[in-house]
């Protein structure tokens, strides 16, 4: 099973939860065991798993990463000028994979999925693939 969702992302940077389309999907799909793999296939954005009680962890989380790895560097030669969302994207990573257990999530009590814009607004795609299992 794959499946193809759509985010429109308004900001450059941008930590959007989807943990609800997530796990609508793993729910229409009837899958009771297995794995589910979100995978976003662009090099400027990424899947990560964090808090998602509190929003300042967002706030902070971006905030680290722009002074980590700034928007502009002298050093910087990639002729887009978007270096700074490649590095970030590589931080994040390009997918995450949850365990679907009796036809849930197992994720912890304060974690939820992210998409992580990082060179927005942009409309933009990630694949869900469960396997059963």
């Amino acid at each position: 099973m794959l499946h193809t969702m759509e985010i429109s992302t308004s900001k450059r940077d941008e930590l959007r939860d989807i943990t609800r389309e997530v796990i609508s999907y793993v729910k229409k799909s009837g899958v009771q065991n297995g794995i589910i793999i979100v995978y976003c296939p662009h090099t400027t954005a990424g899947i990560a798993i964090n808090e998602n009680a509190d929003p300042d962890v967002k706030h902070d989380v971006l905030m680290r990463l722009d002074e980590v790895y700034p928007w502009e560097h002298p050093k910087y030669r990639h002729a887009e000028g978007n270096t700074a969302s490649h590095l970030k994207s590589i931080t994040a990573g390009p997918s995450q994979s949850i365990i679907i257990h009796e036809g849930a999530l197992l994720l912890g009590r304060w974690q939820g999925i992210y998409f992580c814009e990082f060179d927005g607004p942009r409309r933009r795609q990630c694949y869900l693939k469960i396997i059963e299992g």
